[in-house]
């Protein structure tokens, strides 16, 4: 009778295993992004297949919301309650996983404490269609989650800093009821455009 017992157990658990979805990825924090000589601070609010990421930088556009579920993107210019809206960029996708796409081979270095957590530095080898490419990643063994990536010739590099693991609300995501569609809207004001997705290019 115990072992029928055990079997049944065990079959239970492998069935939920199997029916359970995996948890979505869901927080806030300050994403910082240096690129080019120049320093971009944003506040990010992440749930798995969209995200919103509200800008320090001084330009038109001050919000940006991305909606990888509907392959679209809106650029909101809050003084003017208007918005623009773009398709979605796969290069925008941010770097938020353990394991990065395209891994092929993965060295720890050492170990750092991050904006108060403890991580695992590892160098990454990723495959790209254009070649290879090496980075730095701190990753938070308390979060499971890389705080810090790095482009090994130090070019560009991104980090999370106040990070809170915690539900995001839909409202976040949404479109404001009063912005209006800007029909005409030009991408070179003050770099505004550019800047909005370099923010958020290549591995956040």
């Amino acid at each position: 009778m115990s072992t029928r017992v055990g079997r049944a157990v065990l079959w239970v658990v492998a069935v939920l295993g199997v029916a359970t979805p995996a948890m979505a990825l869901e927080f806030t924090a300050d994403q910082i992004v240096k690129s080019n000589g120049k320093t971009r601070k944003t506040v990010m609010y992440y749930r798995d297949d969209m995200w919103r990421l509200e800008h320090h930088d001084i330009g038109p556009v001050n919000i940006t919301i991305v909606r990888k579920d509907k392959q679209l993107m809106w650029l909101l210019l809050s003084r003017m309650k208007h918005f623009k809206t773009e398709p979605y960029d796969p290069a925008m996708a941010p770097k938020v996983s353990e394991r990065m796409e395209g891994e092929v081979a993965r060295e720890e270095i050492g170990q750092e404490v991050f904006d108060g957590h403890p991580t695992i530095l590892y160098e990454v080898t990723v495959q790209t269609a254009e070649g290879t490419e090496q980075y730095y990643q701190w990753l938070a063994t308390d979060l499971h989650f890389p705080v810090k990536l790095a482009k090994k010739d130090a070019s560009w590099i991104v980090e999370y800093r106040h990070l809170k693991m915690r539900a995001v609300s839909d409202y976040l995501f949404q479109l404001p009821v009063n912005f209006q569609p800007l029909e005409s809207f030009d991408g070179n004001q003050s770099g505004a455009v550019p800047e909005s997705k370099g923010s958020s290019e290549g591995g956040m």
